[in-house]
């Protein structure tokens, strides 16, 4: 939980990067992990799961406002602070930059009287004389302006990491973990998941607006749909049932039941490609490093085409590569189950 004089005041980015940075240290002064974060998002009925978490502390731009919001609650801020995040949020994505920070804010105010207006002589006052400068500063520096100094000095630093720190956001996620804990999750029967790949850090999504129901890899933290769950059909095979916002319930499979390698992923209604539609999901590695996914009728792996770790990438079914994290996958929890969908194979 944050202590209220070692939380980083978000006033002090004038950048989105700085403001990341800021979240970082956030995050640092909760002490939390991100388990943890994401148990007491859960708590509190907000959906924040631990890769949306990595993706978003390994970004060079400002987050969404209701994962920010769930995050500064999770860090134990309270409700003024959590408004304090969202304007310097806000204004960020508008402008792109901020003009000052809270503590040049501070010493504006303090430099007039009560009441004055700086800039804005009106007829018949006189100027106030400029205030003398000391050669040495002031022996009783405010504890505040202590503490907005020592914030300056950690944001400069920590803006320097941002850029190294999203080539590692997945694998920082695995870090800061418990110890023994798993960095990726296996398949739960029922439960609705975001599958992630673990070589790229993204998940698996339709197009927006896009009616074919093909697969692409897409930042976990934006939108993506249809939402999916796992459905055991029995002697380790599974179906990956999906919901979809605009067509309703369906299953994820292979194209038309294709054999050959490259042939795409689709979500479509269940029950038109038999076996092409029934998956083996198998670990790699002990602890596992991540899980295969493999149509039963070719036995194949599902990954990224060319085992690319680009976003927009489509999902294939390629050759399985004992050394290819791209066909390696994570089925992360999100807070709410999705509707069931049919249960039985067709063909």
């Amino acid at each position: 939980m944050v202590v209220e004089d070692r939380a980083p005041d978000p006033r002090e980015a004038r950048s989105a990067a700085e403001f990341v940075a800021l979240l970082r240290l956030l995050k640092d002064a909760s002490g939390l992990t991100f388990r943890e974060l994401t148990q007491r998002a859960d708590a509190a009925g907000e959906v924040l799961p631990r890769s949306t978490i990595a993706n978003m502390l390994g970004r060079t731009s400002v987050p969404r406002e209701e994962l920010l919001a769930a995050f500064v609650r999770a860090c134990g801020c309270g409700p003024a602070a959590v408004e304090d995040w969202l304007a310097v949020r806000k204004e960020l994505a508008v402008h792109g930059r901020r003009s000052g920070g809270a503590g040049e804010a501070e010493e504006v105010r303090g430099t007039g009287g009560a009441g004055e207006v700086r800039g804005t002589g009106g007829a018949g006052e006189v100027p106030a004389a400029p205030p003398e400068r000391s050669p040495e500063p002031p022996a009783g520096t405010s504890p505040a302006r202590r503490r907005r100094r020592f914030w300056n000095v950690l944001v400069a630093a920590a803006s320097l990491l941002v850029l190294a720190a999203a080539a590692v956001a997945v694998a920082a996620l695995a870090r800061d973990e418990e110890p023994g804990s798993p960095s990726v999750a296996g398949p739960v029967a029922g439960r609705t998941v975001q599958i992630r790949s673990v070589h790229s850090g993204l998940c698996l999504s339709e197009k927006r607006g896009s009616d074919s129901g093909r697969l692409y890899q897409v930042p976990c933290d934006g939108e993506t749909l249809p939402s999916f769950s796992l459905r055991p059909l029995g002697d380790g095979v599974w179906r990956i049932a999906t919901d979809h916002p605009d067509y309703g319930p369906g299953c994820t499979g292979v194209w038309n039941g294709m054999r050959e390698g490259g042939a795409p992923m689709q979500d479509q209604e269940c029950g038109r490609r038999g076996s092409a539609e029934a998956f083996r999901i198998e670990p790699l590695g002990h602890p596992a490093e991540g899980y295969r996914i493999r149509p039963t009728h070719t036995r194949l792996c599902v990954g990224a085409e060319a085992g690319s770790g680009e976003r927009g990438t489509e999902m294939v079914q390629r050759g399985c590569d004992g050394s290819d994290r791209g066909s390696l996958f994570s089925f992360d929890p999100v807070a709410t189950d999705g509707p069931a969908a049919p249960d039985a194979v067709g063909g």
